[in-house]
């Protein structure tokens, strides 16, 4: 269920600009920066494709167009200087490319910025001020050196969340896995799974897929994967359902850690992630153990965590029961040579 925002008149004392230009232009006319700068998610399967796309271009189309509204009829529209602003206190989104960045720079450089950013004035610091959503504006606005318009709204905690997910929604900007994080930091902050259902509006059962996949995948997994655009909640849910074995979570966590992982873009790291996880572990080849004598007495193999000795009664004949009769006196020696 979606909230609907009634964004009330800024503080009197903010830097006001001319909304004019905003005013003149007819319904027909006005650019639609909600719909631009979508990431380019992968390509379904021809059947369907063109059904697909109409239907997910019809939609956000209508929903920017509901978010557009609620921010520009009948607001005052402020500049504000980008020093004054802070980020929200829940992040929404991962990583960005410097292409991505230099591209929505360039968008604000040669366009303008035709959609104001939403703002509330800091609860901790009434003279700076926090984004409920808009970072990409601002952050452009920021690189460029100038001042960005917003419009200014005194909002609770929830609210902010609210518009902030319900924005980014309406352009289906985020991916599955910045979503289902979000939702997580908001449950891990007490929010109620009304506020998190309204924020990001689905139901009951979506909510707890996306929370399930967020906490239950490792966060550093999830950190040095990124935001894998082009991969939605069936195949996040079926990393998931591999990594719950522990030598899969544990071989996972070496891949990600490998110092060559992090220079591959983010979704060719979930491709290779998922690729090393379907790879047949590799079996620990036995070393042989050789007694001074030069009996093969044992042989010795290591996989992952564990370490196995095999005693070969053919060459060293009861060798075996009497190295097990003597592993408490072994422990003993072990324990004090580590203490």
């Amino acid at each position: 269920m979606a909230r609907k925002l009634n964004f009330d008149p800024p503080p009197a004392d903010v830097e006001q600009s001319n909304p004019s230009v905003e005013a003149s232009e007819s319904a027909a006319h006005r650019m639609r920066p909600l719909m631009g700068l979508g990431r380019t998610a992968k390509p379904p399967s021809a059947l369907g494709a063109i059904t697909q796309s109409l239907g997910n271009i019809s939609e956000r189309a209508k929903r920017a167009e509901e978010i557009e509204q609620k921010l520009v009829e009948g607001q005052t529209i402020v500049e504000l200087d980008t020093g004054l602003i802070d980020g929200s206190f829940v992040p929404d989104r991962m990583e960005s490319t410097e292409e991505q960045n230099a591209a929505f720079r360039d968008l604000i450089r040669d366009h303008g910025q035709n959609v104001p950013i939403l703002v509330r004035p800091r609860p901790d610091q009434p003279a700076r001020y926090e984004v409920a959503f808009g970072h990409r504006r601002l952050r452009a606005a920021r690189d460029l050196g100038i001042k960005v318009r917003a419009v200014v709204r005194v909002l609770s905690d929830e609210q902010l969340v609210i518009a902030q997910g319900q924005e980014n929604s309406g352009r289906t900007d985020l991916t599955f896995i910045e979503r289902a994080r979000f939702a997580a930091r908001l449950e891990e902050r007490k929010f109620s799974r009304e506020t998190i259902m309204a924020a990001l509006n689905v139901d009951k059962a979506a909510l707890s897929r996306l929370i399930s996949v967020a906490t239950r995948i490792p966060s550093n997994i999830i950190d040095a994967i990124g935001p894998a655009p082009s991969f939605g909640r069936v195949r996040w849910q079926e990393m998931l359902d591999a990594l719950t074995d522990e030598k899969v979570r544990a071989r996972a966590l070496a891949v990600v850690a490998e110092p060559d992982f992090a220079s591959f873009d983010t979704d060719k790291r979930f491709e290779i992630l998922t690729a090393r996880l379907r790879e047949p572990a590799a079996r620990a080849r036995p070393e042989s153990w050789a007694a001074a004598d030069g009996t093969h007495a044992a042989k010795i193999s290591r996989t992952g965590t564990k370490l196995t000795l095999a005693f070969d009664d053919r060459t060293a004949p009861n060798f075996g029961d009497f190295v097990r009769e003597r592993l408490q006196k072994l422990y003993e020696e072990f324990k004090a040579s580590s203490s």
